[in-house]
């Protein structure tokens, strides 16, 4: 992610849950010769099997003509972080920022000291995500990442890419009315911190997939994610890595929704699942070009 900050573009980490979000980010990736992160969770280890999801993901970077990254995201416990390194996972992330400073810096200093030495790169957080465009001064102070603590907490444990709270959030509701990302915090942090920054909960909720989730039957009226401007001007402010995975998952469900609906005598796995399979992948092919990773693998 080193030569992303460098030059002015963010790697897309997508989060994958199964065979065909797996292949729809890898085939988007080989298609647009972008470099991507495969994003596997806790949650999704617990519901597919850590054999089985690595597995798939290994077999996928192999295969692949262009890098593809296997990344642990919002590791919680040491022990869960511990399995994903000798699982041989390229990145892991130890998720502290719901705990005290110190103890956030010193969880993510254990994960830095049994990564490091098999070449695994770590994440860590600071500050906590979520939306602020009604929150006081105070408010948004105390959730979101204080520069001063973040080039601090970077010294401390020599973690190789930090993700910052400047007001995104997780899922699909992110705002009640208009973003509002706090990008001269990130300005600021940018200036402290030499290393790549990562946006999380950053999914653009696109209106199109909602408007077709809604005609095919689901309940998401008030969804709404992060607008397309502002991913750019958060690449210019150093951000290197942008997680998406409501995007993916509303592509998901609003074509097997479709499907299902336009097609009522349908019962064969490979005709439901693979159009939501293709649906995805136009997803991440467009973050891709988004995020000017595209033609740089």
């Amino acid at each position: 992610m080193v030569p992303a900050r460098k030059n002015g573009y963010a790697i897309p980490a997508l989060n994958v849950q199964n065979l065909e979000s797996l292949t729809a980010v890898a085939e988007a990736a080989a298609e647009e010769k972008s470099p991507v992160i495969l994003q596997i969770t806790p949650s999704v280890i617990k519901y597919a099997g850590l054999p089985y999801i690595v597995g798939l993901a290994k077999t996928a970077a192999q295969l692949s003509p262009v890098p593809i990254s296997i990344h642990l995201d919002h590791g919680e416990e040491f022990d869960t972080v511990a399995k994903c390194v000798q699982a041989g996972f390229s990145s892991v992330m130890i998720d502290g920022s719901f705990r005290k400073f110190e103890e956030n810096i010193n969880i993510t200093k254990r994960v830095v000291d049994i990564a490091h030495p098999k070449g695994v790169s770590v994440e860590a957080e600071l500050g906590k995500l979520a939306g602020i465009e009604e929150r006081s001064v105070d408010e948004r102070d105390a959730i979101l990442t204080d520069p001063d603590d973040a080039k601090e907490f970077v010294e401390k444990t020599g973690v190789d890419t930090l993700a910052v709270a400047i007001g995104t959030s997780h899922g699909a509701y992110k705002f009640k009315s208009e973003a509002k990302l706090d990008l001269e915090r990130l300005k600021i942090l940018s200036e402290k911190i030499s290393i790549p920054l990562v946006l999380h909960g950053a999914s653009s909720v696109p209106p199109e997939l909602i408007e077709k989730a809604t005609k095919y039957g689901a309940t998401l009226g008030g969804a709404k994610g992060i607008p397309e401007d502002q991913y750019k001007k958060a690449i210019a402010l150093g951000i290197a890595k942008i997680n998406i995975d409501t995007d993916l998952r509303l592509a998901f469900t609003a074509t097997v929704r479709e499907v299902l609906t336009n097609s009522t005598k349908e019962f064969d796995p490979r005709k439901i699942l693979g159009p939501a399979k293709e649906a995805m992948k136009q997803v991440a092919k467009s973050k891709m070009q988004l995020f000017g990773s595209s033609g740089k693998a």
